[in-house]
């Protein structure tokens, strides 16, 4: 265990040596596979040596963040990164208007909304696939699949309620992460959270009770499940927030900064934040869902392409902007017949690709570490290394990955798969989300996924690459 913990500690170390060190850091998390950096000064990082640290898979600067791909044992690393540096959890360690200040471009703006979303929405993994894995044990025994629970027993009504939950009081958990990415008094985002659904308000929204707060006429609507309501709304707290603390007396500004901070966040999130976040978070939900229900050529080309350009948008950290799209179709519809069967295929065309070329490559370490990529992302859900280590590194075999995303993509589309659950990883497991509708729906959405495994492998393997190709 010491041998362990000495090796994640000198990574730890060669990392920080290599962004500048802890005084340059001012905000650090960890999703499955990366830590995720934001920096003050952007050209302190090494990025040539920091590639080149045994046990860093790869560097990505991305949606403003650096990132640092460690895979399945990032937790590990992060742990003692945050014994170095006194970093507090997530916490932002530095005052943001310490940063070295950047001019605001369009692309800027792009960035900072990716982070954003990053910081709120990484950290819901856990929680995700907690919540997906107890959904997807009830749509398994449940009356649906194998009939094994009834639907009238206390055990499938516990499972089914636990499932909710995680999307239920989505805003008090978002208040949360929200809270720790803008700086925010972590309880006092929550208290808002917890304001929007609570159960008076819901009433009102449901039954559409006449409604007003401070004399204004609200339009009240439901928000648990919601995603950017309170994301826009701690955003904002985060201004309202810190001008009291700034402009009070010390001797009130214990009582009165959250008073105040949330009298006049509720008629802000309830009357602005809430009913605009609804509608820009329905308006893109529904736009996504209509291309899936719209049938025809044109959604069996879109899934297909999806398919084939996921692992791109992950490496460009632009699948977040989709994977909080499918978190608000499922939190708000329970389904989706569109963005997740491409990217389970893409997923799972990552393994066919690592499996391919594992067969092809004839140099035996070069053949041992394409083995590895294989479980990595088969098993450990983690793709990174087969990315880096093989499509990034020798170049062609993206086009079994692509090729191989497309087509079970396509087979998906035309099959009319749906799945009804969200699970956030990329291994077998992924497969689990078509769970909860018919059988011929899981049988044709695990089929999906080995035709991209088979189909990515088989291009892998006949396109051929040679050890002498690879980019360094």
């Amino acid at each position: 265990m010491m041998n362990q913990d000495n090796k994640y500690q000198n990574l730890a170390n060669e990392i920080l040596d290599n962004i500048g060190g802890k005084e340059n850091v001012s905000y650090v998390t960890h999703c499955m596979t990366r830590l995720r950096f934001n920096v003050k000064d952007n050209s302190l990082p090494n990025i040539e040596k920091l590639n080149t640290v045994p046990g860093v898979l790869g560097v990505v600067l991305s949606g403003g963040q650096l990132q640092v791909i460690i895979g399945q044992t990032v937790d590990r690393v992060y742990e003692q990164l945050n014994k170095m540096g006194n970093f507090n959890s997530s916490d932002f360690i530095i005052d943001p208007s310490d940063q070295i200040k950047e001019k605001l471009t369009l692309k800027k703006i792009g960035n900072n909304i990716l982070n954003a979303l990053a910081g709120c929405l990484t950290p819901l993994i856990p929680l995700l696939v907690a919540t997906s894995m107890f959904k997807m044990v009830v749509a398994l025994l449940g009356p649906g699949m194998f009939n094994i629970l009834a639907a009238e027993t206390d055990l499938y009504t516990l499972l089914t309620f636990i499932g909710d939950a995680g999307f239920y009081f989505f805003p008090i958990y978002i208040a949360y992460t929200a809270a720790q990415k803008f700086q925010v008094t972590t309880v006092i985002a929550m208290f808002l959270g917890g304001i929007m659904i609570h159960p008076t308000f819901v009433q009102i929204a449901t039954e559409g009770i006449d409604f007003s707060v401070y004399g204004i006429p609200v339009q009240a609507q439901v928000y648990s499940s919601t995603v950017i309501p309170i994301i826009l709304s701690v955003w904002i707290m985060s201004y309202i927030e810190k001008f009291f603390k700034k402009h009070l007396p010390n001797t009130l500004k214990t009582i009165f900064a959250p008073t105040l901070t949330i009298a006049i966040m509720v008629p802000i999130s309830l009357i602005v934040l809430g009913p605009a976040g609804n509608f820009v978070g329905n308006y893109i939900s529904q736009g996504i869902l209509s291309l899936g229900n719209l049938g025809g050529l044109g959604t069996i080309i879109a899934i297909g392409l999806i398919g084939a350009l996921w692992q791109f948008l992950v490496m460009t950290g632009m699948h977040l902007l989709m994977i909080t799209t499918m978190i608000m179709i499922f939190s708000s519809t329970g389904f989706d017949n569109f963005v997740t069967l491409g990217a389970v295929s893409a997923s799972m065309a990552v393994t066919g690709m690592c499996l391919g070329a594992a067969l092809r490559l004839k140099g035996k370490e070069e053949r041992s570490l394409a083995w590895s990529y294989v479980i990595a992302g088969f098993i450990g859900g983690v793709t990174e290394p087969g990315l880096y280590g093989l499509a990034v590194k020798y170049k062609k075999p993206f086009i079994g990955l692509m090729v191989g995303g497309l087509a079970g993509g396509i087979y998906a589309a035309i099959t009319g798969v749906t799945a009804y659950a969200l699970v956030p990883v990329a291994n077998f497991l992924a497969l689990t989300a078509y769970f909860g509708g018919s059988t011929a729906n899981l049988i044709n959405g695990i089929i999906s996924g080995l035709i991209a495994i088979v189909v990515a492998g088989v291009v892998t393997y006949f396109i051929g690459f040679e050890e002498a190709e690879k980019v360094n």
